[in-house]
């Protein structure tokens, strides 16, 4: 069941944009942060596409996705989570309505890759960071190519622990602690 009361879906929207936000300002606080909180912020988003659905979810996102620009210092941080960590929960919910399973996993895979792929070239080309390609240091010119598929690897995984998720918080968390029945 989802909320139904507009006051109630703006006061959760509200609460995980400010969480959200948080852990983003944090990237600039831990080092290594910088891609933990921004997949971390985007497991919040789950809760907001269960709960009021996925138009309410995708706002929310372009909201701490500009809180996100303006207010995280680490820069890589934020494209992580504007360009795939914060969107991806979200989508998942619609990739995975897909019956045919290879293709659903093909089409993650896609998402993936461009997004990460593009946060990359912004990187690089729009913020002026092309350092970012010299801390391979000595994998040398393939580096790039390891990088990318070591990713898609810790994508599966990061894709695996999202559906656990999920399926905690629907059919274990809501109906426990929320008394709101599983979808």
């Amino acid at each position: 069941r989802i909320m139904t009361k507009k006051s109630q879906k703006v006061a959760l929207c509200g609460m995980v944009a400010a969480l959200c936000t948080l852990l983003m300002f944090m990237t600039g606080v831990f080092p290594f942060a910088t891609y933990a909180m921004p997949c971390l912020a985007g497991l919040l988003m789950v809760t907001v596409a269960v709960e009021t659905g996925a138009s309410w979810g995708f706002t929310l996102y372009a909201a701490v996705s500009i809180l996100a620009f303006i207010l995280t210092p680490d820069k890589e941080a934020m494209l992580m989570f504007v360009m795939f960590f914060g969107h991806y929960p979200i989508t998942k919910f619609w990739l995975e309505k897909i019956k045919f399973r290879p293709l659903s996993l093909l089409l993650k895979l896609i998402v993936f890759n461009v997004c990460v792929v593009l946060a990359y070239m912004i990187i690089i080309f729009v913020f002026q960071m092309p350092d970012i390609l010299t801390e391979f240091g000595d994998f040398g010119k393939y580096s790039v190519y390891i990088m990318l598929g070591l990713g898609n690897v810790l994508f599966f995984v990061y894709d695996f622990a999202l559906t656990q998720i999920m399926n905690v918080y629907i059919y274990i968390f809501r109906p426990k602690f929320l008394r709101r029945s599983a979808k």
